[in-house]
């Protein structure tokens, strides 16, 4: 994939955390000394970061005051909601599932074909592929919900896909889990098709609910990881103020 500027990364970090409310809107950010040491770059790089949000609406430098995060336009009737990676997930469930029973019995040769072509597409071990195998993981998808029949579920299954890719936390939740995945994900993608292709309604159900279910647990482990992570920083930092202010003594 083709190098981006460091700056660019921890802007899209920093817009993540205010989007599921870690910065909420109207409140200052934390200063960039704390910033550069949270993400573990130069404070050079969060005053580009920040620049950066500023252009995007996304927050405001006040001079002598500090960066604050935008309130933000009002939603409109076209803006995509402000939902979890795990509310996203269990809602893909719900679909997803019913899709798979809902194909199974009517879905082509052409498309199972098809299905088998894309599972090669994501099984590939090169690591600048990541953007075609992410397409090909969505088409995997969407192909099985158009077979579905169902004009509805595919127009909600295609929008839930727009919320898995373009809601920054999301997309950073399911970046930071696919890369530690990959052989698990691939077996319950060869088990949804393999139902398919029996024409078992009930088998494709539950391959597709199983590979949700265990997608919302790794989420789980890894929310968990993040926070012990956390944890161990702010540990870290107290330990080193102690230790200054007992020296200063």
């Amino acid at each position: 994939m083709a190098d981006r500027r460091l700056f660019q990364e921890i802007a899209e970090q920093i817009m993540a955390l205010i989007r599921e409310g870690t910065f909420p809107r109207g409140s200052r950010l934390p200063g960039e000394r704390e910033l550069a040491a949270r993400f573990g770059v130069s404070r050079v790089t969060i005053r580009e970061a920040e620049i950066a949000l500023q252009a995007m609406g996304e927050v405001t430098i006040r001079t002598g005051s500090g960066v604050y995060v935008t309130e933000g336009p009002a939603p409109t009737e076209d803006s995509l909601p402000n939902v979890s990676a795990f509310e996203l997930t269990e809602a893909r469930s719900l679909f997803e599932s019913e899709a798979a029973a809902l194909a199974a019995p009517i879905i082509s040769e052409g498309l199972l074909d098809r299905l088998d072509e894309l599972l090669e597409i994501m099984s590939g071990d090169d690591p600048d592929n990541d953007e075609r195998a992410n397409e090909a993981d969505r088409e995997f998808h969407m192909t099985i919900a158009s077979a579905s029949g169902n004009q509805a579920i595919t127009y909600v299954i295609k929008t839930l896909w727009r919320l898995r890719n373009e809601l920054p936390q999301v997309r950073a939740m399911h970046e930071s889990i696919c890369h530690h995945d990959g052989s698990t994900r691939m077996q319950e993608h060869a088990d949804i098709v393999r139902a398919l292709r029996a024409r078992d309604p009930a088998a494709a159900r539950l391959a597709m609910r199983r590979h949700f279910n265990r997608l919302l647990e790794t989420m789980l482990d890894a929310t968990e990881e993040r926070e012990i992570e956390e944890l161990r920083r702010k540990s870290a930092e107290s330990r080193a103020r102690f230790l200054i202010s007992a020296n200063l003594r």
